[in-house]
């Protein structure tokens, strides 16, 4: 029993310098982590560009006594204005919208009914106003639009977020050499938002040339703020 007692106390006093500070500064019971020193900023950038391609709505509403004689004349309205746009050379005609409803007298009682058809098409600029031309003469009596193309947009805006961090970054490094230190990697991102700015005007003009549609200069901002590592 003795020999028991004193094999047991040899190995409690092993494992009590297992956990003391080795030579090479760690510890085999682990050590607290160091903090992370970092410096965080802000950062905004803006991209321009004029867009050349938008995305125009044409629709062709009608009335009729009845319910199908309201759908049939819309029909056929629409299949005119869908063939004037595509000899415009429109791209990626979609409908967007097809819809019946009644239409009310003051007495409340139904005196008709209304049809709803529209489309949107990809047009460019330089044809935008002859586009919407062709599509009034051939019969839509609504026209929205135009709206620079989502994609275009999208690829300014990733030009404004690239220059936002590098806004971010030029910052950073200005600060951290302020206070005698060095710029690290980055630890986190985030982005807060961007600002589009109006990027067309439209104008009535004389009828015998084809309405004016004017692309502006598409301007959009973004900011981010941006975490880096000191040391």
């Amino acid at each position: 029993m003795k020999r028991l007692a004193i094999v047991a106390a040899l190995l409690l006093a092993a494992v009590a310098l297992g956990g003391v500070a080795r030579p090479d500064g760690s510890s085999a019971a682990g050590s607290a982590d160091t903090p992370q020193r970092t410096i965080t900023v802000s950062g905004n950038g803006t991209a321009s560009s004029t867009p050349t391609r938008a995305t125009v709505s044409f629709g062709v509403q009608t009335q009729a006594a009845s319910a199908q004689a309201a759908l049939a004349a819309n029909g056929a309205a629409m299949r005119k204005v869908i063939a004037a746009l595509q000899s415009a050379d429109a791209k990626d005609l979609q409908t967007e919208t097809v819809s019946l409803s009644p239409t009310f007298a003051d007495d409340q009682q139904v005196q008709g009914y209304t049809a709803l058809n529209s489309v949107s098409a990809t047009v460019t600029y330089a044809a935008a106003g002859s586009t919407i031309d062709a599509a009034v003469e051939a019969g839509a009596n609504q026209v929205y639009g135009p709206s620079p193309l989502a994609s275009d947009a999208d690829a300014v805006y990733a030009k404004a977020l690239a220059d936002a961090v590098a806004d971010a970054r030029s910052h950073a490094r200005a600060l951290a050499a302020a206070a005698g230190e060095t710029l690290g990697e980055v630890v986190s991102v985030e982005e807060s938002g961007s600002t589009p700015v109006p990027m067309f005007q439209k104008a009535a003009g004389d009828v015998a040339a084809p309405t004016p549609v004017i692309p502006g200069t598409q301007e959009t901002t973004a900011s981010v703020t941006v975490t880096f590592q000191l040391g």
